[in-house]
């Protein structure tokens, strides 16, 4: 069975072992698992009709569809990417609900669907895969490098260390150190700890560097928590508490039963029949956009990060991780917890050592294992994992290097892509931001004749991505 296994994961060809795997996908479940708890908080809004989806049934469906997506991308594309609801999609459908009064949850999530069903039929027609290929390679180094700066700074971020400034201090500094730029509480505490750990392992090479990091951060969570009672951050109707954890409090949380009844509510004719189809088709090409780029960049960042990218700029399999990727809007849609995406997280698996899909059947497991047993999540805060994300970053920022800085063609593109990552909380947009600005400089430098077609597409239509505000408004949307 050890040697079946083997064989069909390509574990020893990879370089990789079963031991390995399976850290990496405990690594990789620790470090998304908080998407159960967090995305029916952002999908908690009223829609027109006054309805709610409810956080016990969209922590369900959450759990179900990831699950079942990630394993399916262990088992099929063989690639240590899991896959769960997608942040930036998520938060745009849960806006969007709540500022058209014509629109219900199922009219939204019909939505999804519909650019899940397109995109699904650009990778069906090779389409997607012939963008991927058009990129030129240097763009492609600078995505990996961006997502490390990203990663990077979404573990800063969600363990406090980072914040950002509010509106009320009347400075133009987004960002700043900590609360008033002092770091405190103790969830600081145990990230600063589980950083110091994890970078004190990962130096001296040991096995399992950042799993036993995330293990360690939560241990020292629950005793803080247990013995000081730190409580959230933030509690809606309360004083916020910057000393407090970001939103996972660690401990174990209240057992619901499993509802599923979300599953198949979605509408995909709903939203054209309040909004016209112009209305309609416009959100549903910002939701496309979204999902086409991010997995785009989210792959090719990690695939060159677990060594499965050759020299071509390759991807083994390439056409069913897409597959996956766009079966994961459609499911998403159709249950009602919105598009799902490879994640970003699924670097720590990489950085602990997985190369093959079996790490992703190991996630995937865990992700329905978490349909039923919640909250044992709560014992994992943010901040106990965002030390390993912050060492992944470092990891993928190492291949900076391979960049020539030399020329500007590719050097300004590549810093845009870089920086619009991070700043804009945003792989998509830092793509964007790197495709137009390679075709523009190329364009300048006389040399447009070496921009491949589909590069010249792919900036047409970012453009009318970042500029769907004045079109909506010109269109009286």
């Amino acid at each position: 069975m050890a040697t079946a296994i083997d064989r069909y994961f390509k574990i020893t060809e990879r370089g990789s072992s079963v031991g390995r795997e399976i850290r990496g996908g405990l690594a990789t479940f620790f470090a998304m698992s908080y998407i159960v708890v967090l995305n029916p908080l952002i999908l908690s809004g009223a829609d027109a009709a006054g309805d709610t989806l409810g956080i016990p049934r969209v922590a369900a469906a959450t759990a179900l569809v990831g699950g079942i997506l990630t394993i399916l991308m262990g088992v099929w594309a063989k690639h240590p990417f899991a896959l769960a609801t997608g942040l930036g999609v998520n938060a745009f459908v849960a806006v969007t609900v709540a500022t058209h009064p014509e629109l219900t949850w199922p009219d939204m999530m019909g939505l999804v669907i519909v650019a899940g069903v397109v995109m699904f039929i650009l990778v069906l027609t090779g389409f997607r895969t012939a963008v991927f290929n058009a990129v030129p390679e240097g763009l492609k180094t600078a995505i990996v490098v961006g997502i490390g700066v990203f990663i990077a700074l979404i573990g800063l971020v969600n363990a406090g260390f980072v914040r950002r400034i509010p509106d009320a201090a009347g400075t133009t500094v987004p960002l700043g150190l900590g609360d008033g730029g002092r770091l405190l509480g103790w969830p600081t505490l145990v990230f600063v700890v589980g950083l110091v750990l994890t970078i004190a392992l990962v130096v001296r090479k040991v096995r399992g560097a950042l799993l036993i990091g995330i293990l360690a951060a939560t241990l020292l969570a629950n005793v803080i928590e247990t013995v000081f009672r730190v409580g959230p951050s933030f509690v809606p109707g309360q004083e916020p508490n910057p000393a407090g954890w970001s939103l996972v409090v660690p401990g174990l949380g209240d057992l619901a039963p499993v509802d599923l009844s979300l599953i198949g509510q979605a509408n995909p004719i709903g939203a054209f029949t309040h909004l016209g189809v112009l209305g309609a088709s416009l959100m549903a090409f910002v939701i496309l956009l979204s999902i086409f780029f991010d997995a785009m960049g989210t792959m090719v960042g990690l695939a060159r990060e677990a060594g499965s990218m050759d020299e071509k700029g390759q991807i083994p399999n390439v056409d069913r991780v897409l597959l996956v990727d766009a079966f994961g809007a459609v499911a998403g849609g159709g249950s009602s917890v919105s598009s799902n995406q490879i994640y970003v997280e699924s670097g720590a698996g990489i950085g602990e050592g997985a190369r093959t899909g079996l790490a992703s059947v190991v996630t995937g497991a865990l992700l329905l294992l978490a349909m039923f047993l919640t909250p044992l999540i709560n014992l994992v805060p943010f901040e106990a994992v965002a030390p390993a994300l912050v060492v992944v970053g470092f990891l993928m920022f190492q291949q900076v290097a391979r960049i020539e800085w030399t020329d500007l063609g590719i050097a300004i593109p590549a810093f845009l892509t870089i920086s619009l990552m991070p700043f804009t909380y945003s792989i998509a947009n830092g793509l964007g931001a790197g495709f137009v600005s390679y075709v523009l400089v190329r364009t300048f430098q006389g040399r447009a004749r070496e921009v491949h077609p589909l590069m010249w597409a792919v900036a047409a239509a970012f453009l009318l991505f970042f500029g769907i505000g004045p079109v909506e408004q010109l269109l009286g949307l």
